[in-house]
Formats: structure tokens, sequence, C-alpha cells
């Protein structure tokens, strides 16, 4: 059994802490992308994984919560995008192996069970808020209730557009979203930017509050903002931000092309990932 889950990549935000691990979360902006993680389980006399960059981190806690001591299976595990670097990894690696176990072993858990199974892993690493239940929707995706699947609230946007990304770097999500000042910032700045998309939510909305908020946090990074310079300056760019949270640019164009004809190592293009999760 083959789960993917997309990456996602998260504009603007804010913190929404609750007591209950199911509640606890965020609201916010961001999109899917085509790369992702996918999982794939398959009958062994033993349990063994194999994940081709990471650890087995996530794979643990999604098994502890399922409380699965004794398995005979071999989790296979496909990371096809950076570790984080702002793409919602942790999030799609939780959901896709809850998603596969669920179909190997004909557990008959429903999606959003699946999805606060693979929130609360993600909560309980401190890795993230909102990827989870983000990456149930498809394309541009809006995030207005906090927390896990059938519990947080979320609409989804289609948008045929043409992603590129470049990564500088990982940054400590745990380190952000658990420090009071920087919580306090983001849960305010956020709050504003979401506020005014939720009035208007279309592409050219997403961009502009992304990079405000990207800029207002004070969360931009020398070399991102260099980046994002570079890419505003040039015709037919939609427009540019930061990854939430790590140390990302991404920008938007309708023609490939254009990403083509630029001059940037390690620039890698993408679409707007308008299927979501798939089943193999």
């Amino acid at each position: 059994m083959s789960v993917f889950v997309p990456g996602h990549i998260t504009g603007f935000f804010n913190i929404e802490n609750h007591d209950s691990k199911l509640k606890n979360g965020s609201c916010g902006a961001g999109f899917l992308l085509s790369k992702g993680v996918r999982t794939t389980i398959l009958e062994s006399d033993s349990f063994d994984y194999d994940v081709n960059q990471g650890n087995d981190t996530v794979i643990n806690e999604v098994l502890k919560i399922l409380n699965l001591d004794e398995t005979n299976f071999k989790i296979i595990q496909d990371i096809t995008l950076p570790i984080g670097a702002g793409f919602g990894t942790s999030a799609a690696s939780a959901l896709s192996i809850t998603l596969a176990l669920n179909e190997f072993l004909d557990l008959n858990y429903s999606l959003e069970l699946c999805g606060q199974i693979a929130h609360m892993a993600e909560v309980n690493l401190g890795a993230g808020l909102g990827d989870v239940i983000a990456q149930t929707g498809k394309g541009l995706v809006l995030r207005t209730k906090p927390g896990a699947p059938g519990i947080g609230e979320i609409e989804s946007f289609e948008e045929d557009v043409y992603v590129a990304w470049k990564t500088f770097g990982a940054i400590e999500t745990s380190e952000i979203i658990q420090d009071p000042k920087h919580k306090k910032v983001i849960s305010e700045v956020g709050l504003k930017y979401l506020e005014m998309f939720e009035e208007e939510p279309n592409l050219d909305n997403f961009l502009t509050f992304s990079a405000k908020f990207s800029q207002e946090t004070k969360l931009m990074t020398s070399e991102v903002k260099n980046q994002i310079e570079y890419f505003n300056s040039m015709d037919n760019i939609l427009g540019s931000s930061m990854a939430m949270l790590g140390n990302t640019v991404f920008a938007f164009a309708y023609d490939e092309e254009t990403f083509k004809n630029l001059n940037i190592k390690d620039l890698h293009i993408d679409k707007i990932n308008n299927i979501g999760i798939v089943y193999d």
C-alpha cells in the first residue's frame, strides 16, 4: 500500500494554542506542491523501515499513538522535499504513514481520524501546527479554524500557476512557535492579514500579505530578502515571499519559462497541486 501526501508551504499564519492537542493549531494560508512524501507499506517477517532522508522520529511517534508494538511490516518513505525548510515534510510524513497503515492493516479509520493522529504526532514533536489539515486540501488552502482535521476548518482554491523555490537551509520550527515573543508578534501580524485575506481570498492578496507578514514579523533572513528582491525585479513574476517556517523563498508565475530563463543556482520549479492526497 502506498500513499502520497503533498508538501505544503505557508505564507502567513497566526498561532492558536489550546489545552487540547487536537484543537491546538494555527490559522493562515498556504499552498500545496506536486512534490511531498510517499509512504509504502510492505509485508515483512519483522518490523523495518527505510527513509531516504531524515530519521525514524515521526514513524515512531505515529506507531506509538496507534499503539502498534509488534509489527510485521516494512515502511518505506520517500521524501522529495528538503526537511526543516518550510515544506511541511514532517506533517506529510505523519499523515502518509497513518493513511498507509490504515489501508494496509484494514483499520477502517476515516480520513479525519487519520488526520487527527498525524496532527497529534506533529504537536507532540513540536514540528508544526497547521500543515496536516492543509494537506487534506487542494491548491491554495485557507485555514479558517485551528486544529486537526474534523476540528479545524479549511477552504481550498484551485490555482493554475507555477511555483519556483530555492532554500538556503532549515529553521528550527519549535524554537520559534514555542518562544513567547515570536508567538505574540506572529499571532498579531498573522491575524491582521488572515482577516484581510478572508475578505478577498485571491492569489495576488496571498502573495502580498505573505511578503508583508515575513517583513513585519522580522522572520526574513538576509539571504531570503535578497532573493525576493531579485524575483520581484523580474517581469512576469507575480510575487515572491518566504516559506513559513523555513529559510526558503518561493515565487509564482503563470508561465514555466519565466523561471527556466532565470539564472538562479539550485532553483526548483514546481506547480501548485490541485489534486491533493493520492492512494496507489
